[in-house]
């Protein structure tokens, strides 16, 4: 555990009797609103932990079905602590919000992690607590996916990686049978096209953007909710899974990049209903395979430090890296390449599952 245990708010079916059982004050009693009546309510079982969603708000708790409803409960063995996350909605006036908001601010400091969009749209975790606050204007609203991905996700995220003890990393999680392949590599070299493809080929998707890690065991957690995915996935598939993606929204991440949104409880393939052990981690890239060239090589046992490093910068400061890493390279880390077709390179990674290693 990164940090010692402390005592966390006793949560049932009343919720903590500091909120939810007492009537809003006026103002002049209670400056901060710490007393406001929250009277929605969702309980999650989300990355190992239980999670209570408290709100004054039924807009922001559908947000939090959006990311978390209909989901698989994902339990970690020997543990399963209780988290809460209060959602505030405040109102800022009345006008639309008619440009994007701005990226996320980090801070830190005190025992504290902050995100800040602006001066009414932020989140205050206190890892030590397991408690997180979730502050939210009516206009933000507007900007749904902002909401859900860099406010409520992130701060569960952060609650579950510090509260849990897991590394977090920036990847996708790929498997069969409780075994599974960390899929990991630069942006725009195919990840989520390959998770959508093992997915189509009956393996089972852990996540598709963020994996969490017990440095120890390295058993796997994430959230399987949503794929994303560019438009010029749509020549590589069949005719159902392409009207499948046409049929999806389409969201516009931070680098510009439109993508579409695909919500793995509605569509095609299976999402892992339990965590994984990484049997591997494998670096997707761009690269073609050359006729005859194998698709999966090694990297050299002392390569992978520094590649696993430059990949993962913010996990290398995190609890339990230096153990992960060791556990993680004697599993066996990989360069996958592009193969003559998706099936391909699907197939490589069947290899790992199988035990024929190269």
């Amino acid at each position: 555990m990164p940090y010692p245990a402390v005592p966390t708010p006793r949560l049932d079916r009343a919720g903590p009797v500091t909120a939810a059982s007492l009537p809003d004050a006026a103002p002049a009693a209670d400056p901060f609103r710490e007393r406001r009546t929250r009277r929605h309510v969702a309980c999650k079982q989300i990355l190992g932990g239980r999670f209570r969603f408290e709100s004054d708000s039924a807009e922001l708790l559908r947000l939090v079905e959006s990311a978390y409803g209909s989901l698989p409960p994902q339990s970690l063995p020997g543990m399963s602590p209780d988290f809460l996350v209060e959602l505030s909605l405040v109102t800022c006036g009345h006008h639309r919000r008619a440009t994007e908001p701005p990226p996320v601010r980090t801070h830190g400091g005190a025992g504290l992690l902050c995100g800040t969009i602006d001066a009414s749209n932020y989140l205050v975790v206190s890892p030590q607590q397991r408690r997180a606050l979730v502050v939210v204007s009516q206009d933000m609203l507007d900007w749904p996916y902002h909401v859900r991905y860099e406010l409520i996700e992130f701060a569960v995220y952060l609650l579950a990686a510090r509260g849990l003890g897991l590394v977090p990393l920036h990847g996708a999680c790929a498997g069969r049978r409780g075994r599974g392949v960390l899929l990991l590599g630069a942006s725009g070299a195919g990840k989520s096209t390959l998770a959508l493809h093992a997915l189509l080929h009956g393996l089972e998707l852990l996540a598709e953007d963020a994996v969490f890690v017990q440095p120890s065991s390295l058993l796997a957690t994430g959230v399987a909710n949503y794929l994303h995915l560019r438009g010029d996935i749509l020549p590589l598939v069949d005719e159902d899974t392409r009207a499948w993606i046409a049929s999806s929204p389409i969201i516009h991440r931070r680098s510009g990049v439109a993508k579409f949104e695909l919500d793995l409880r509605r569509g095609r393939g299976r999402p892992a209903d339990a965590p994984m052990e990484l049997a591997a981690a494998v670096f997707v890239t761009s690269d073609q395979a050359r006729d005859g060239e194998a698709l999966l090589a090694p990297v050299p046992t002392h390569k992978i430090a520094g590649r696993m490093a430059a990949d993962q910068p913010y996990a290398t400061g995190q609890y339990g890296w230096e153990l992960f890493l060791r556990r993680l390279a004697s599993q066996g880390v990989y360069t996958l390449r592009r193969g003559r077709d998706p099936q391909a390179s699907v197939d490589a990674l069947q290899r790992l599952f199988d035990g024929c290693l190269p």
